[in-house]
């Protein structure tokens, strides 16, 4: 992981990254004339990023931007953030001070965030001399008089959560089935300071977790139910907010086999609402934020094989309402049904629940943004937008209208998991409504979860959306 640290020094031999503006004196930090000629001609052809090479060390000049509003000027210094590292880690740089010319503490951190991101890498299998793909740059100094400690350590905790993530999303089933996913949650329990308390197959039998048990009877590996909790003893609420991810370590389709070309290669991928729930947790605890949070993450993988539930079974859910099975596909909602019901005992605040849930919300805006729906009043979920808009990983709000309900029914159960060709990540969000009795929002992450390719300071693979919505969400709580 990227180490971030302020710095109070600044040495000749530094590399440097410059943050300034069209006026900003540059020659200060050691360039020529005909290196600061360079740099303001640029300037005024409009280059945002120059790359001064001083052979000894290297100097990168960005000139803020400025969009049509400041989330959108983060935005694009987040992405110069993340094309800096990429030239650093192209020269082979290990340790770059960015140097905040401006006096804007919120643009500094946004560049230094956009390249911590951009700098992770996934290697844990590769074996082989990795030298020459290994990112050379291990640490990003931060000199600016308006940065403190304590936001360098914030934006630490963010990052390395946030990759936390995306690791636990990019491995594959053979190295993380559901009982070694809960594992991988208490190990962040313990390191960050909230409890964990995993719940086996006989207890997750006890509770008469239809959907979840029912899931699970196509694989040898037994189920989870993971309940984490945060309560510090400043909380400023005395009912919970309540976080609820799918993790589905391995998704098949199961006897309702996943037909299309290469569909299966990614779905390692479908525990990411779990991964973003356990991360979130391990990040709030370890920035000691002031709020009172529950983390459910129900896990098993879903296979044709052993006992598989198979199209027809009537399925009875942990609230004791009977579901028609249709589709073993559609298996992400019959769990976090189990755990939503569950959560009622908490009665949250606010629940959010997180999912790889359907392929109908990544058809409908893709890796952009988040689909969102939900029973929350208007004031949850502006928050949970302006944080979504903050942080660019933003929410579209789909309608409930009771019709869509309506494509639920069935004639021998309450209701049926599947509602047809049409609508289906607004049915998938219906189905779940059913199974809540507080306010609560639906964020389907189908389409920016995982990825075929990098894309700005996301990388190819697991991208960990989420984790940083949710802390900006949890951050901004006040009596």
């Amino acid at each position: 992981m990227t180490k971030l640290k302020l710095t109070q020094t600044i040495s000749t031999k530094d590399n440097l990254v410059l943050i300034g503006n069209n006026k900003s004196n540059f020659s200060t930090y050691g360039l020529t004339k005909s290196e600061n000629d360079f740099v303001h001609k640029q300037i005024k052809q409009e280059d945002h990023i120059i790359h001064i090479n001083q052979y000894e060390r290297r100097i990168i000049i960005y000139v803020a931007e400025d969009k049509k509003n400041e989330n959108y000027t983060l935005e694009a210094i987040r992405k110069a953030g993340n094309k800096t590292c990429n030239i650093l880690n192209t020269v082979k740089v290990k340790q770059a001070t960015i140097i905040d010319l401006n006096g804007n503490s919120t643009q500094t951190l946004a560049f230094a965030e956009g390249m911590a991101l951009g700098n992770y890498q996934y290697l844990q299998f590769k074996k082989k001399d990795t030298s020459k793909i290994t990112h050379s740059l291990s640490e990003i100094l931060v000199h600016s008089n308006k940065v403190s400690n304590t936001d360098i350590q914030r934006l630490q905790i963010v990052v390395d959560s946030t990759d936390m993530a995306r690791t636990l999303v990019n491995r594959p089933l053979n190295d993380l089935n559901a009982v070694q996913l809960a594992q991988e949650f208490e190990k962040m329990g313990k390191e960050a300071g909230f409890k964990v308390e995993v719940l086996n197959k006989a207890k997750i039998e006890s509770l008469k977790m239809g959907g979840l048990l029912a899931v699970n009877r196509g694989s040898i590996d037994p189920p989870t139910f993971t309940i984490m909790e945060y309560k510090p003893k400043n909380a400023v609420n005395k009912k919970p907010y309540l976080l609820v991810g799918k993790g589905v370590v391995y998704d098949t389709g199961g006897l309702s086999l996943k037909p299309t070309a290469n569909s299966m290669d990614s779905m390692k991928c479908d525990m990411a609402g779990a991964a973003v729930v356990g991360c979130t947790m391990y990040a709030i605890a370890k920035a000691g934020l002031s709020v009172y949070v529950v983390g459910l993450t129900p896990a098993t993988d879903n296979r044709p094989g052993m006992n598989a539930y198979v199209p027809g079974d009537i399925l009875t859910m942990h609230n004791g309402m009977t579901v028609e099975m249709l589709n073993a596909d559609a298996e992400g909602r019959l769990i976090l049904a189990d755990a939503l019901s569950y959560g009622k005992r908490y009665e949250p605040i606010l629940a959010i629940d997180l999912a790889t849930l359907t392929g109908a919300a990544a058809a409908a805006i893709g890796k952009y943004g988040i689909v969102a729906m939900g029973t929350a009043d208007k004031t949850n979920f502006d928050a949970l937008k302006k944080s979504g808009e903050q942080v660019n990983e933003r929410l579209v709000e789909f309608p409930m209208w009771d019709e869509y309900g309506d494509l639920l029914k069935t004639d021998i159960a309450d209701m049926k998991n599947i509602g047809g060709p049409v609508a289906g990540a607004i049915t998938a969000g219906k189905f779940l409504e059913k199974y809540t009795s507080y306010p609560w929002i639906h964020l389907d992450i189908a389409g920016p979860a995982f990825i075929d390719s990098a894309y700005d300071y996301k990388p190819k693979g697991g991208t960990g959306v989420g984790v940083r919505l949710l802390f900006n969400f949890l951050s901004g709580i006040k009596k």
